[in-house]
């Protein structure tokens, strides 16, 4: 983790000292450590770490259609009108993440932009986005640490991470090309 945080450490700074509002994106497969990478980013900087685990769907938008949609497995229509646009705006703004414990949208979250602002998680790169990031990382594992990781988490969640969630991230990553679009692979 020390050589990809001094990697991105030297990019961050080039872009801080070439622009007044920096915007970095890191995707990448579930278990590759894209909220540790973000967390240590937020340690070292003053910044807004935004997560697209706040931005599930909804019950009335989990329909076999949505599912069914390469990238539509995240609400990033809302994550786009609700972070992604106001953060361009330059002016303070609120977000209601998405609580997973109630399926309901959780309190207002209040964020103002900051110098450098961190979009976290899989789905990050979605095209519906456009292009709003000056840095696009991916974080990669392999199969075989992925699974060792997903089992460390809760039993309930393992065959959710293994017969849903994996094969429609591997679909939006392959169809979307996003491995292909980004600037850093670590």
């Amino acid at each position: 983790m020390d050589t990809i945080l001094e990697t991105l450490k030297k990019q961050i700074a080039t872009l801080l000292e070439e622009k007044n509002f920096v915007m970095v994106a890191i995707d990448g497969k579930c278990t590759s450590g894209k909220t540790t990478l973000a967390s240590n980013l937020a340690e070292i900087y003053d910044c807004n770490v935004f997560h697209m685990d706040d931005f599930f769907l909804r019950p009335q938008q989990r329909t076999p259609e949505r599912f069914a949609e390469v990238g539509g497995n995240v609400d990033y229509e809302r994550f786009r009108e609700e972070v992604l646009l106001p953060l361009k705006s330059g002016k303070a703004f609120s977000y209601r993440p998405f609580d997973c414990s109630t399926f309901t949208l959780a309190a207002p979250v209040t964020a103002a932009p900051k110098k450098l602002n961190i979009i976290e998680g899989t789905y990050s790169h979605h095209p519906y986005f456009g292009n709003p990031y000056d840095l696009k990382i991916i974080l990669t594992v392999d199969e075989e640490t992925q699974r060792k990781r997903i089992l460390e988490r809760p039993v309930f969640l393992h065959k959710r991470f293994f017969e849903e969630w994996i094969p429609m991230e591997n679909r939006y990553f392959e169809v979307f090309r996003i491995i292909d679009q980004a600037n850093l692979i670590l």
